[in-house]
């Protein structure tokens, strides 16, 4: 077992930067909410002592510092009226299941509209200001809690007939569909009523008239990979389809006559690696369905996942920039218009996370290298932006205030062998170097390291560690053709471009070339594997973290395997095993840390056993470090004592391997 005891290395001169513990400073805008003069923002942070996570919601005035608008355990997603007097939100309390609560907006007495058995999702008000749509998982009779006495264990067996049956961060979902639901939240007595039969689940209700509608998948069945827009009568009916994509339609929001959304193109299991667009539609309900029209460019702009916002010039959207999450302005007349043509309005060398518009008022909570999240209110005008916050713009609240001792990032390119950029960043810790270097690979691999706060970046560089964050062939924010690159490739050009990037910042004279380690979670953790394997002579040690270890179980152990190992490898088993880091794993002769969640449905558990028990027959100086009852997401969202007991174990790895 690794020992998680922190022994920091002999380069540490500042005890001002960020330790594992200082996780419970993190006090973390989440999503913001604006109407008129109302500016609404859900705070959360790691309660370290509770081991839970707590958060109220907070109101932000024009002048003058923020005020605590709730005080419950955890509130979070306030939605406002649109008539103004209401705010709609979810509450957990003593650590039970997020339930649907509102409060007039002049404030006073949270009142429960919901008492569902697995909890309610994230409202969204009607134009009526009355009714509330939202999704809730919906229990089969006699599981999870529903009959009494009948404990997990003693439950009927489930019977499983397709591919959706399980995943991550929800365990099983064939029994516990999520359904549609409309409450009239003014009523005496809120009843909520279910309006889809749980045949599939549902996402993303959005009102359209005497309709709400949801994005589901094709033909509403739950193992087809294509999902439509279906308009579901808000008094009760079959779901209608109404908008039909190219391959992918989510998160839709309604102007006038008009449906936004969020979409991808593709077919048959290719679904990896495509960059989101956005989509405008005009559906005629009860008439035929219609087809969206892609209003940006496919190969330069991949919105990221969350909801469009209109307003009277065109769309906000969040794109995916070269490690920035830019805020961009899509005009209502695009028609496939490219990422340069496109407004910035916050956002260059930082991350957006959420944003809200209304009145001419644009607002949104950035995150930058040295700042988890700020509230920030953008220009009044889109332009070009010189930082994070933006010429014109201003920073309305921050509940954290600067962490000590953060470190900025400074972007690095290199050409790998084949003559391609590669583009990526490096964090120096304070103090003279050379200083030992970790190689942190993110996962994916369509995903990017880029210009937000990391916390792990954060807390290594305060242990005293150059950190290199790459973003290799496969990443986003870089073109379509880029993320697409590794597809049947894996472990070719994204590892070449690895080292090259590793070796611009070994050429660094803060980085020490004689002590270097290699890790990273999911695909990271595959790239370390895959590293420890053909080059593990250029690294010390590595920490391979949730990893991707096998494709042939992965396709049948995964919650989403069936589909992605294909979709990524090909369907050749051979192929599949060549890019497998397990087959190769006698090849690995350097200290070795596998690192898994026990509950982990994306990555299973068995990826980690197998490179584990092979590790050590092989005689390697493998350690296996298991955490229970965490998933995929341990190291962002798991239980707050289990994150600090993890870098807990990460530092003290590291000080045994890479100490001069």
């Amino acid at each position: 077992m690794i020992r998680a005891r922190y022994a920091p290395p002999p380069s540490v001169i500042t005890s001002q930067a960020m330790r594992p513990e200082d996780l419970a400073l993190l006090h973390v805008p989440g999503t913001v909410a604006l109407r008129g003069d109302l500016l609404l923002t859900d705070v959360t942070h790691p309660d370290l002592e509770a081991d839970a996570y707590r958060g109220s919601l907070w109101r932000i005035p024009h002048e003058g510092p923020p005020a605590r608008f709730t005080y419950g355990d955890h509130d979070t997603a306030p939605r406002i009226s649109p008539d103004g007097a209401w705010v709609a939100f979810l509450r957990a309390s003593g650590g039970g299941k997020p339930q649907l609560h509102v409060m007039p907006t002049g404030g006073g007495e949270a009142r429960p509209i919901t008492d569902l058995p697995l909890g309610a999702g994230v409202p969204v008000w009607a134009p009526d200001s009355r009714r509330i749509a939202f999704v809730a998982r919906v229990p089969e009779p006699g599981r999870y809690g529903t009959a009494e006495g009948v404990g997990a264990a003693a439950e009927a067996p489930r019977r499983i007939t397709g591919f959706r049956y399980r995943g991550d961060g929800a365990g099983f979902v064939l029994d516990r569909p999520q359904v549609l639901y409309v409450v009239n939240a003014l009523a005496d007595i809120p009843q909520p009523v279910p309006l889809t039969d749980g045949r599939c689940d549902v996402e993303a209700p959005c009102w359209y008239d005497e309709h709400v509608l949801v994005s589901a998948p094709r033909d509403l069945d739950p193992d087809n990979l294509h999902t439509d827009l279906y308009a579901v009568p808000a008094l009760g009916g079959e779901p209608v389809l109404a908008v039909r994509s190219a391959g992918s339609a989510v998160l839709p929001v309604t102007l006038s006559d008009d449906v936004f959304y969020l979409g991808a193109e593709f077919s048959g299991v290719h679904a990896v690696a495509r960059n989101t667009g956005l989509y405008r539609a005009t559906p005629w309900i009860g008439g035929e369905p219609v087809e969206g029209t892609r209003l940006t460019e496919e190969e330069s702009v991949d919105c990221e996942q969350l909801p469009p916002v209109p307003v009277e010039d065109g769309v906000l959207v969040a794109v995916r920039v070269r490690g920035a999450v830019e805020l961009r302005l899509v005009p209502h007349d695009s028609a496939g218009t490219s990422l340069e043509k496109l407004p910035v309005v916050l956002g260059e060398r930082a991350s957006v996370r959420a944003f809200a518009s209304y009145g001419g008022r644009t607002v949104a909570v950035v995150s930058s290298p040295e700042h988890p999240g700020q509230v920030v209110a953008a220009a009044s005008a889109p332009g070009r932006l010189p930082d994070s916050v933006g010429s014109g713009a201003s920073v309305l609240a921050d509940f954290c205030g600067p962490l000590a001792g953060t470190r900025p990032l400074r972007e690095l390119t290199a050409v790998s062998r084949d003559g391609h950029p590669v583009h990526g960043w490096l964090a120096v810790p304070e103090g003279e170097g050379p200083h030992p270097v970790l190689l942190n690979v993110h996962g994916g691999p369509f995903h990017q390291h880029g210009w937000g706060f990391l916390d792990e970046t954060q807390v290594y560089t305060a242990a005293g560690y150059a950190v290199v964050l790459p973003n290799p062939r496969g990443s986003a924010g870089y073109g379509q053709a880029h993320g697409q690159a590794v597809i049947g490739a894996l472990g070719t050009v994204d590892a070449e471009d690895v080292l090259a990037l590793l070796d611009a910042a070994l050429a660094e004279p803060a980085c020490d070339p004689e002590r270097v380690g290699v890790m990273g979670g999911s695909y990271g953790g595959f790239m370390t594997s895959w590293l420890a394997a053909h080059h593990g002579a250029r690294f010390q040690a590595a920490w391979s973290e949730r990893a991707v270890n096998a494709w042939d179980s992965f396709v049948g152990s995964s919650d989403i395997g069936w589909f992605f190992a294909e979709a990524y490898c090909g369907p050749d088993p051979e192929a599949q095993r060549a890019m497998s880091p397990l087959y190769h794993a006698d090849r690995i002769t350097l200290p070795f840390a596998v690192v898994h969640s026990e509950e982990d449905w994306r990555c299973p558990v068995e990826q980690a056993q197998r490179m584990f028990v092979a590790l050590r027959r092989n005689g390697v100086p493998a350690e296996f470090l298991l955490f229970p009852g965490e998933g995929h997401e341990l190291t962002r969202s798991g239980r707050p004592r289990h994150r600090l007991q993890r870098f807990q174990a990460v530092l003290e790895w590291w000080s045994r391997h890479l100490s001069p």
